[in-house]
Parts: structure tokens; sequence; C-alpha cells
């Protein structure tokens, strides 16, 4: 260590530099692990080993005492000693912080943590009770699943709160007792999260927020806690909550059901006159379509084979996932497939295609509709010849469920095919 009666700048230089040499690396990690599990205090042990030549020089330099084994067992008050009698003059806590990074008392943090958790339902509770739920036996469950299983929990401190203030608000404006405000008998869920959350969005499906309401709704309603879409939007309805059912559609093309209704009737008139048809889900809520058995429906993934299949007069049934299939896309082919109805699938020969195409087909044993290992062949090879620009496959490979060739063979060639390089093929089929 450094001699003490050497000017002080001069000492803090010649110090620094001995204590970061690299044969004290070891030890200093060790010795910051201890002190910041200690509270800080410099007690107790480390132990290093496997020692090497330099660092056993260094540790007997620092400590004043010949290391020689390859092992070595340091108490944390002797080196605390040992560094407030040299020329640093300071105890190994302030040591640790000059060489830095500045230590963590991780007791403090824990402790400050667990009392800011405590705080959080303490509060949460104290809302809860100021509410009209505090004489339903079921929000005080809720409030404790809700702690137990720690989701709001790991959230930052500002956003747990936001989240449990919101949630209770939610709820009592749900289940507002009988001494509340006159609310509306039913609230559109943007109208509901615009009062509660000050956004239309605050209730998105997804969300966690709308997950903890959802927990309530189903305890205050005895339901299950549904899981997927259609269930959430059904346990939504029984708090008479509707929940965005116009702005997402599904594309349609010469559907002709044989039921009666006005909204059946209304598509077979537009398949008729080829045009293509968009149905929300609050319009396939009220349709109760009725195809003839086993009738058999196209389902392409890209609009523009329902595009060129009216401006060709087809007049095969054709249903567009525009993408991946959305809630409002799954619903009618649920509805269709419980008529009897059959699937043939087409989409794009790219990874994402596939993936789309196996949950199509696993989900309603569609038939592939030229989506076999031969097809994309040909496709590419067609591609190649009319010397159309080459689109790489791109991400990781996915397996084909329908064809065990397909995968190995776009593997090997290397191209991503979209649908609308089939368009013609398609459109054949589709007359």
């Amino acid at each position: 260590m450094t001699n003490r009666d050497a000017p002080r700048e001069s000492r803090d230089a010649e110090t620094l530099a001995f204590l970061t040499r690299p044969g004290l690396t070891r030890l200093w990690t060790a010795v910051r692990t201890r002190l910041e599990r200690n509270g800080l205090q410099p007690t107790g042990t480390v132990r290093l080993q496997d020692l090497d030549a330099e660092e056993r020089e260094a540790l007997s330099l620092l400590l004043a005492r010949p290391l020689t084994a390859a092992t070595a067992t340091i108490r944390l008050p002797d080196l605390d000693t040992r560094l407030r009698t040299s020329a640093l003059a300071q105890g190994l806590t302030a040591t640790l912080d000059e060489l830095g990074p500045p230590l963590t008392d991780r007791r403090a943090a824990r402790d400050a943590a667990s009392a800011q958790r405590a705080g959080l339902w303490s509060a949460a509770a104290a809302a809860l009770a100021a509410t009209s739920l505090s004489p339903q036996p079921w929000a005080a469950r809720w409030l404790q699943e809700t702690r137990r299983a720690g989701t709001v929990a790991r959230q930052d401190p500002q956003t747990a709160t936001t989240l449990l203030t919101q949630a209770i608000r939610t709820l009592a404006t749900l289940f507002p007792g009988t001494d509340a405000d006159p609310t509306p008998v039913v609230w559109g869920r943007g109208e509901l999260a615009t009062r509660t959350t000050g956004s239309a969005h605050g209730l998105d499906d997804g969300t966690l927020l709308a997950r903890l309401v959802l927990r309530g709704i189903a305890l205050a309603t005895g339901a299950d806690f549904p899981a997927d879409a259609p269930g959430r939007r059904a346990l939504w309805r029984l708090a008479s909550v509707t929940p965005d059912e116009v702005s997402s559609t599904v594309l349609t093309y010469g559907l002709r059901p044989t039921g009666g209704t006005w909204g059946e009737q209304v598509l077979c008139r537009r398949a008729e006159h080829h045009l293509e048809t968009h149905l929300t889900l609050r319009e396939l809520r009220g349709l109760h379509l009725k195809m003839p058995a086993h009738t058999h429906i196209h389902v392409c993934e890209n609009p523009r084979v329902v595009e060129a299949a009216a401006d060709a007069g087809c007049s095969a049934p054709l249903i567009c996932t525009s993408g991946n299939a959305t809630t409002v896309v799954l619903t009618l082919l649920d509805a269709l497939a419980a008529t009897g109805c059959v699937f043939g699938y087409h989409g794009d020969f790219d990874w994402p295609g596939i993936a789309l195409a196996n949950r199509v087909m696993d989900r309603y044993g569609a038939e592939p509709w030229r989506m076999r290992a031969q097809d994309y062949e040909y496709l590419a090879t067609r591609t190649q010849v009319h010397g159309t620009p080459q689109l790489l496959l791109s991400g990781p490979r996915i397996e084909a469920t329908w064809d065990q060739e397909l995968a190995p063979t776009m593997d090997a060639l290397g191209i991503a095919l979209h649908e609308e390089a089939a368009l013609d093929l398609l459109l054949e089929d589709l007359s």
C-alpha cells in the first residue's frame, strides 16, 4: 500500500492504481456482492478459489500478510480495518463506492419495495371500500386474487396504482348498487373506457386493465374466465358492455345461403351481381347462415384474389382472411363449418403464409388449394422463365402440416411467392 508521508494527491493516485490492478478484480467483485447483501455492513467473509500468482501477490500486499495457497478466505472486518489504517484512510464501503459503481443497499431496497407493495394494496383496499363494490362479497375476493396473481405488482409503482384505480372505478361503474347515479343500461366498451380511464382504448382487448376488469365481471356473475376472444366478448355482454363489433370485417364473395332472412337474401343478391361483401361481427351474430350441405368454399389470404374473382364474374364462394385470420374471419368460418361446409385454402408461399395455412387447415380440416410442393415448384419456375424479380424467403422455416415436401422444397429454392403469382390458376378454379 502507499506511503502515508507522501503528498495526498500522490497517495490517492498511487492507491487507486494499486486497488484497481487486475489481481484484485475478483476480490472487489465478491466483496461488493457481500456488502450489498449485508446492508452495506463489512461483516462476514468472502472466499476466493483458484488464485493465480498475480492475485496472490496483490492480496498479500493489500492484506499485509503472505498468501501462498490457491484459496483464500478474507474477513470483511479485517479488510475494512486494513483500509482505514492505510494511506487511503477510509473504510471498505467508501472504498468500493469510490472504485465504482456506487454500491446498492439491496436489503434496504427490498424493504422499501415491500413497503411500497403493502402501501399499494392497502390503498387499493381503501379505494374499493369507498365505492359501491364494498358490500359485494366478490369484490374483496377479486382484489385478493389480483394481489396473489402478482402481475400488477410487477409493474412500476405508478402503473400499478393507475391499473388498480381504473379497474376499481370501472367495476364500480358496471356494478353500481342501488344508490348510484343512473348509468346507461348498455355501455359501449369504448364509451365505458372513456368514462373510467379517459381513453377510448383503455379497455381494449388484450390489455392488462381489460383482463383485471373481466376477472371482476367473471366473479360478479359467476362465469368462468374465458380463454379466447369470443368468450371475452360474451363476458363483457354479461355486464351489459358491448365490445367493438363493427370496425373489423371479413371479406366474402359469392355466398348464397338458403335461409329466408333479409340478411341472407342480401348475400344472395350481391352474389348474383358478382359483388364482394364485408361482414362485421355484429352482422355475423345476427345472421343464421344456412348453406347446402357439403358446400365447397374457397379461402384465400389476399383481397386481390376476391377483387379479381369479382371482376371475372366467378361463381364459386370465396372468403378472404386478409392476412392473419382475425376473430371475425374465424367466426364466419366456424359458422359455415357448423352447417357442413368444406374448405379449400390457398395463401402465400412464404413462412408466415405457411403458418397461417397450418392454422386454417388444422382448425377446419381444409384441403390445400394449389398449395402443394409441385404447385410451388411450378410457380417458381414460371416466375423465373418470365423474368419476374425474385423475392427471397426470410425468417425461420415452418413445416406444412399437409405436405411434408413443401417446406424442404421452399427451403431449397429460397423464393417467396405471394398469392398473386397464382392468380390466373385460382380464377380458373373459381369460375
